[in-house]
């Protein structure tokens, strides 16, 4: 069943964040403002090397005050492909260049809240440049196999939904190779 739109506006706006309140009508015929959270577009990078191992990156996030493990990703800048803006938050975020990106998974991770796009992709292999230019991403960089993520993620170690779709599909492409 489709909501009808009968009209929006903005009631906060800023470079990260802009909140709506969206004018619907359900199915049902009860009609209400619905507060929708606009957002930037997301690219997320699996970047795997020869020895099948995955680049992640040992962070905090202070709004749930939780220390996790995360793929590198960052907001797609005006003017830019979500491609190009997984190329240049790995580069920023580890020293790593990475190889092609390939696409690997479009997701809408809380649609029924936000317009937020998540544009996952992989790339085969990196080649090391130097020390990560963004100094307050995260604390630790590694290589991680990839036959250690299922267990980190059953353990929460891994928690970020841009993260979990990235890892979760790159495993079922690898279970069914």
């Amino acid at each position: 069943m489709q909501w009808k739109i009968h009209g929006e506006r903005p009631i906060y706006e800023n470079p990260w964040v802009n909140v709506w309140l969206t004018d619907v009508e359900q199915p049902d015929g009860r009609r209400w403002e619905y507060h929708v959270v606009k957002l930037r577009h997301l690219a997320v990078a699996a970047v795997i090397n020869d020895r099948q191992e995955i680049l992640m990156m040992w962070r905090h996030r202070f709004i749930t005050d939780a220390w996790a493990w995360e793929l590198p990703m960052g907001l797609v800048e005006v003017g830019e492909t979500a491609a190009e803006a997984a190329t240049r938050e790995v580069l920023e975020e580890t020293g790593w260049r990475p190889g092609p990106m390939k696409p690997l998974i479009y997701a809408e991770p809380a649609n029924g809240i936000t317009d937020s796009q998540h544009h996952v992709f992989r790339a085969d292999g990196a080649t090391y440049v130097g020390p990560p230019t963004e100094k307050n991403e995260s604390d630790r960089i590694e290589w991680i196999p990839i036959t250690n993520i299922r267990g980190m993620i059953d353990r929460r170690e891994i928690v970020s939904s841009g993260s979990l779709v990235g890892l979760l599909y790159v495993l079922m492409d690898e279970a069914i190779r």
